[in-house]
């Protein structure tokens, strides 16, 4: 199955989740409200996710004079990939990593910090660009706000539901409760904890996705499947080693998750195993008749 086929299905999912939790808590009118509020927070995030990320870490923006061999580097990148050339920007982190940000290519920004600057071979870093260029030519900040929008809708159904059974219980006699009103009154608190649970997961799952696909899609870029997944190698085992402070909220962004976990936290991660993904990369580099690392 397609990665953007696998992400309609997912989303899709959350879509559905979204209605059946609409309609039991709030009906049309509840869910409508849910979804224009997360909505509005997110359509701000996503308007002006450049200049929020891009301060949150301290990035200044790269002239052409300081690296030009850089700024050829993602040019000649970009040139590949049929879209325009975005800004570059440096992080003082120390954690070598790399992300992308912006609303779409012409509107579009790659960040990486110092850390990655110094221990990556040439090849390796053009890997790593191409695969945030694959980002941004996928369109994956649009759809990490779509899926946070429906997710944050749920939420925000689930917080209802939770003050109306509060106030519910409350303001019920005793002797009206029955085995029907305790059944009911369990299945909404199942419903409260589990729903949300889900939703959450699904959109892990959809960041997941999309990073398998820009994996595929930076490797063509940069012609080389075999340079970015020793890439990735390489990061991962620095990130292990040099922790950063970094928001959990914008974890999704960098090419390696930076507050990394390991065995049942991958299915809590934004990201795929880096094994997984150096794998993937492995099977495209031989259909493209190169050895892998």
């Amino acid at each position: 199955m397609g990665w953007t086929l696998r992400t309609v299905i997912l989303l899709g999912l959350l879509t559905g989740l979204l209605m059946a939790i609409g309609g039991i808590i709030g009906g049309t009118a509840g869910m409508l409200i849910a979804l224009i509020i997360a909505g509005f927070m997110n359509f701000m995030s996503y308007w002006f996710s450049d200049k929020i990320v891009l301060t949150m870490y301290g990035a200044r923006e790269i002239p052409y004079e300081e690296a030009p061999w850089l700024h050829q580097m993602v040019e000649e990148l970009a040139r590949r990939a049929n879209m325009p050339k975005p800004k570059i920007y440096l992080v003082p982190m120390e954690q070598p990593n790399a992300f992308a940000t912006g609303r779409g290519p012409g509107h579009a920004a790659v960040a990486v910090t110092r850390g990655i600057l110094e221990i990556l071979e040439p090849e390796e870093l053009k890997g790593v660009l191409a695969h945030e260029l694959a980002h941004i030519k996928n369109r994956d900040v649009l759809v990490a706000t779509i899926a946070a929008t429906i997710a944050g809708a749920i939420g925000f159904l689930a917080n209802m539901a939770q003050w109306a059974l509060f106030f519910g219980a409350m303001g019920r006699d005793e002797e009206e409760e029955g085995g029907n009103g305790l059944a009911e009154l369990l299945a909404s608190i199942v419903m409260i904890i589990i729903v949300p649970i889900i939703a959450t997961l699904i959109q892990l799952a959809v960041s997941r996705a999309r990073e398998y696909m820009a994996d595929e899609t930076g490797a063509k870029i940069c012609g080389c499947p075999v340079a970015l997944a020793r890439a990735l190698k390489k990061i991962e085992e620095y990130v292990m080693q040099v922790p950063e402070n970094v928001n959990p909220g914008t974890a999704h962004l960098f090419i390696e998750n930076p507050l990394k976990g390991g065995g049942i936290m991958e299915l809590l991660s934004t990201h795929p195993s880096t094994e997984k993904r150096i794998q993937r990369l492995c099977e495209l580099a031989r259909k493209m008749g190169q050895e892998c690392i």
